[in-house]
């Protein structure tokens, strides 16, 4: 198994055991907890300069802080995407700067890309004939594409909600889609019962690449927070507020910026804020009862399903790192989150996807209520390309404009 010199170990956050990543794939097989990779920074030679010299191409440019080196990588050219100044955002919110972080520019289209080339490559690096996942859309495509791009098998569970869009290109790429009824949560109910050993000799035993059962998507889409913080100057922003559903990308980025502190890259780290849609809004609302942990969602009214987790499984981890990073918490209606969709396009150009435009509709509700303030630097991620949700977003149009 090739690895970089500074990944040392895969540590349980729940138990702490650490385990040896070239037999450990996964969960802890101590405890069942999540595993995160370990990096012995100080092993890690890496300069600002050294990083400017090289061309900004690729998240695996960063390799000395990541699992694999860009050698193994199974790549699509994932990363490297623009931070884009929003001066009417900023003016609408009275803050000092937003910029959009656009994860659209990836190969597939959203910042699942970031999480499945780490995944991927770990599948290939173990040995597996094919990997599998349910997922919300997204993912789900990600996955059949770096699978397609290692020669892999894939088999994708999806719920029927998911976007056309993602169906159909799982399917393009060779992905084996499975689409059960209902939501998320049925759809890795059929996962755990195809890929269970021995339930199917076509489905048994693939390699995973869910969420929080490899240890390798959330540690590279960190890669978000080293590119933005590179992107400005090498100053972390105030906040960055995210749209949330399984929390993947958040507790990277965190974690990504306490590396930087640490490292002496940067003095501070970035205020995390999740965002949800009060349709589905588990994490915010565990935040504002001043939970450990979230209760599971039990009627999900949103349209935006790439957030409609219910019972995301890292959620001590995800309130952990917004409270650590002084951070927070917000959720706004459907009707918000795709008229900030709307305005982004028709006011700074950049196409938000609907589930995405939650950090833009939550950094209006964050800044009204003061949370976010008149010199801030708030970076928005914008997790997804609008064309995703083309369906979704012309819909709405059509109906302000009628009511109108």
């Amino acid at each position: 198994m090739r690895t970089t010199d500074a990944f040392v170990a895969l540590r349980c956050v729940d138990c702490d055991a650490r385990h040896d990543p070239g037999e450990v794939t996964h969960r802890c097989p101590d405890c069942g907890g999540i595993t995160d990779p370990e990096y012995d920074l100080d092993a890690v030679d890496l300069t600002r300069a050294e990083l400017a010299s090289r061309p900004f191409d690729s998240l695996w440019r960063y390799e000395e802080l990541l699992p694999f080196p860009r050698e193994a990588a199974v790549s699509l050219g994932e990363g490297a995407t623009p931070l884009v100044e929003c001066p009417t955002l900023s003016d609408r919110m009275g803050v000092g700067t937003v910029h959009i972080k656009d994860e659209g520019r990836n190969p597939t289209g959203t910042f699942k890309d970031r999480g499945q080339t780490g995944a991927v490559t770990a599948a290939v690096e173990h040995g597996a004939d094919a990997v599998a996942l349910n997922s919300a859309g997204n993912a789900g495509q990600a996955a059949a594409a770096y699978a397609a791009r290692a020669g892999l098998d894939s088999r994708v569970f999806l719920p029927d909600r998911a976007g056309f869009t993602q169906k159909a290109m799982t399917e393009v790429h060779g992905g084996d889609l499975r689409v059960a009824e209902g939501e998320i949560t049925d759809a890795g109910d059929e996962y755990a019962a195809a890929t269970a050993s021995g339930a199917d000799d076509d489905a048994a035993d693939p390699y995973s690449t869910k969420t929080f059962v490899t240890p390798y998507r959330h540690d590279v889409k960190k890669t978000m927070a080293y590119e933005t913080v590179e992107q400005l100057d090498w100053t972390a922003p105030d906040a960055i507020v995210y749209p949330t559903g399984g929390g993947v990308g958040l507790v990277g980025m965190h974690k990504a910026a306490t590396e930087l502190r640490e490292l002496g890259f940067t003095d501070a780290l970035p205020g995390m804020y999740a965002a949800q849609a009060e349709g589905c809004a588990p994490v915010a609302r565990a935040w504002e009862a001043g939970a450990e942990a979230h209760e599971p969602w039990t009627d999900i009214t949103t349209a935006c399903n790439g957030i409609a987790v219910p019972d995301p499984g890292a959620s001590p981890w995800i309130l952990e790192a917004i409270a650590e990073s002084g951070g927070g918490a917000v959720a706004t209606d459907d009707r918000a989150i795709l008229d900030a969709a709307v305005e982004v396009a028709r006011t700074e150009g950049v196409e938000v996807g609907a589930t995405c435009a939650s950090a833009v509709s939550g950094a209006f509700e964050l800044a009204e209520r003061g949370e976010l303030g008149a010199d801030d630097t708030v970076v928005l991620l914008n997790t997804g390309a609008g064309n995703k949700d083309v369906d979704t977003l012309r819909s709405h149009l059509g109906a302000t404009e009628a009511a109108e």
